[in-house]
């Protein structure tokens, strides 16, 4: 006989990195040097909620769309942004493309080290 768990959430994974080049122009003292334009690798994972187990979305195919997404943004560009506004962008890419109807949780660090994780939980009907 098959022994059958119970299924709470089931999420998809894909991850990227990118460079990225920003400064923090308003850095406290302590921190200083990172008001100046300085270089990242931006490690970045988006977790999308699935309904089934049969490729509902296709790894390959979300990853490709979020990275002509992150290529619009021009990152090598100095810019302020935060990996807090970026993965804030990346949600909005990834509910516009695949429905508000999904949990998600985007990751944004700076060379695997240090970054932010925002958590999208959907609104119940």
């Amino acid at each position: 006989m098959e022994r059958r768990l119970k299924l709470i959430k089931q999420f998809i994974s894909v991850s990227t990195q990118v460079e990225f080049i920003h400064q923090y122009a308003g850095a406290p003292e302590e921190v200083s040097f990172l008001s100046y334009p300085h270089r990242h690798l931006l490690h970045i994972t988006a977790e999308i909620e699935v309904f089934n187990d049969d490729r509902e979305l296709e790894f390959i195919i979300v990853k490709r769309g979020l990275t002509k997404y992150l290529d619009t943004l021009n990152l090598t560009e100095v810019s302020n942004t935060s990996c807090e506004t970026l993965g804030r962008g990346i949600l909005l890419y990834l509910t516009s493309h695949y429905g508000a109807n999904r949990d998600m949780t985007i990751t944004v660090s700076e060379d695997g080290e240090n970054g932010s994780i925002l958590k999208y939980t959907k609104e119940e009907a």
